[in-house]
């Protein structure tokens, strides 16, 4: 099988690859294919780039000392006098030099989740630049959909954000208004999550939102799609 002519299945394995969800053999394979496909290798920093919004909920706290240990293995690391991970610039060295920094990254933002939260579930809602703007999570343990803006979203005095599903039907859902700081928690519910749902969007609105309770009157500005970890 030629991979190349599978777009569909080389865009969700990229996705697992970087999420290091895709293991032995099958992430060895990938990484042969990776070798000679620049368009492969162009999917995967995409995935990188949707991905990293996450470390914005990380805690700030110590990972426990086997995630540690387990990348030092994964990255053939040297034992050193001073511990690598105790070094910032190194870590970072290391982050910018490694082809799977960013899953490594992500797997530490999810070892080191709270464990009163359940993420499965998130969009990261990007601009026409595919810039990362939002960031929109799923707490199936708590029932709570977390909105979060990545890097600040200004918006003027009389204008507001606000959130829609899009169906797959084309059929746009509003699911609430953003606050000044571009955050907003909603209940989890089918209107947000159901197997309907094809797209996450953003849209400027007058203050108070939108006056037709059906659709956005103003730009679109943010867009993204759910996706299951």
């Amino acid at each position: 099988m030629n991979h190349r002519d599978h777009p569909d299945l080389c865009d969700r394995l990229a996705g697992e690859y970087v999420l290091g969800t895709l293991r032995g053999g099958a992430r060895r394979r990938f990484e042969g294919w990776l070798h000679g496909d620049a368009a492969l290798r162009r999917t995967v920093a995409e995935w990188q780039d949707r991905l990293m919004p996450l470390a914005e909920f990380a805690p700030s706290r110590q990972p426990p000392a086997r995630v540690w240990q387990g990348i030092a293995r994964r990255l053939r690391l040297q034992d050193a006098a001073q511990p690598w991970y105790r070094e910032p610039l190194q870590w970072w060295r290391m982050l910018a030099g490694a082809s799977t920094a960013a899953a490594l990254a992500l797997a530490v933002v999810l070892a080191v989740q709270e464990p009163a939260q359940r993420i499965d579930t998130f969009a990261a809602l990007t601009d026409d630049s595919a810039r990362a703007a939002l960031v929109v999570t799923a707490d199936r343990r708590n029932n709570v959909i977390a909105i979060r803006a990545v890097n600040g979203t200004p918006v003027p005095d009389d204008r507001t954000l606000q959130l829609w599903a899009i169906t797959q039907a084309g059929t746009p859902r509003s699911l609430g208004i953003l606050d000044e700081r571009g955050t907003a928690a909603i209940a989890i519910t089918d209107r947000a999550l159901g197997p309907d749902v094809a797209l996450l969007a953003v849209s400027l609105e007058p203050k108070g939102g939108s006056p037709n309770p059906n659709a956005p009157t103003g730009p679109v500005l943010y867009k993204g799609a759910w996706v299951h970890l």
